[in-house]
């Protein structure tokens, strides 16, 4: 059971906005979230000069992106296993970001979600945040009949957690500025794993990936992968629609 700190404001905002984007290039999305987060931050740095509590919302993107291969700042270049060629030659792009974490693919079947949202609302615990959105995805597999779990020292959520050969469903990589966070998580639906082929992912070289489709045997909706994801968010972060 997650344990939720202290909340740091005297009246947070517990309301979350939900917006789909469909299908966005990743340059568009990162640029969003870059304006969302510069925005918010100058928000809360001039209601502190005002000496006043501030007034921030919270919001969260769904989306797929077409094929795109990310690598965080403390990632290593080596575990892109692509020159630009052959980067070229299955239609994806690259991009060297700032978000935690090594080397991840995107692409389309696979639900990327963005909260943008200020942690002064929930918990001021960046542990906490990231245990949170593990949570939210281990939740909606559970609604699909998938257990999946934690792996002790390993971000992200995995299925047989408890096995010598535990294969990722959904990697993890955030920012966060003054308690604003970026970034966040990609669950694998329908993925077309091949392309995690081309990376070590996560910078994990005897580990593997899958998706709820190689799972169940079948594809699922995504447009019910995403209500079902909703709700596990609200639940998580005891949270309600805006």
């Amino acid at each position: 059971m997650l344990k939720f700190s202290r909340l740091t404001y005297a009246n947070p905002n517990k309301s979350i906005e939900i917006i789909d984007l469909g299908m966005i290039p990743y340059q568009e999305a990162w640029d969003l979230q870059e304006r969302l987060l510069k925005d918010m931050v100058e928000s809360k740095i001039e209601a502190q000069t005002a000496n006043r509590q501030p007034s921030t919302i919270n919001e969260l993107y769904f989306c797929e992106h077409p094929h795109v291969y990310t690598l965080g700042k403390s990632g290593k270049e080596e575990n892109f296993l692509l020159n630009k060629e052959l980067l070229k030659s299955i239609k994806a792009e690259y991009f060297h970001i700032n978000r935690g974490g090594d080397i991840t693919y995107h692409g389309p079947g696979q639900l990327v979600a963005y909260p943008i949202f200020d942690l002064e609302n929930f918990f001021t615990d960046i542990h906490l945040y990231m245990r949170s959105l593990e949570e939210v995805i281990i939740q909606t597999c559970n609604h699909f009949g998938i257990q999946a779990g934690r792996v002790q020292g390993l971000t992200g959520v995995w299925i047989e957690f408890e096995s010598a050969n535990p294969r990722k469903i959904a990697a993890l990589g955030v920012k966060t500025s003054r308690w604003v966070t970026i970034h966040g998580l990609a669950l694998n639906v329908n993925t077309d794993l091949n392309y995690f082929n081309h990376i070590v992912p996560c910078g994990l070289i005897d580990k593997q990936v899958t998706s709820i489709e190689k799972e169940l045997g079948r594809r699922v909706e995504m447009d019910e992968v995403k209500e079902v994801m909703k709700t596990a968010f609200l639940n998580t972060f005891q949270a309600s629609i805006s």
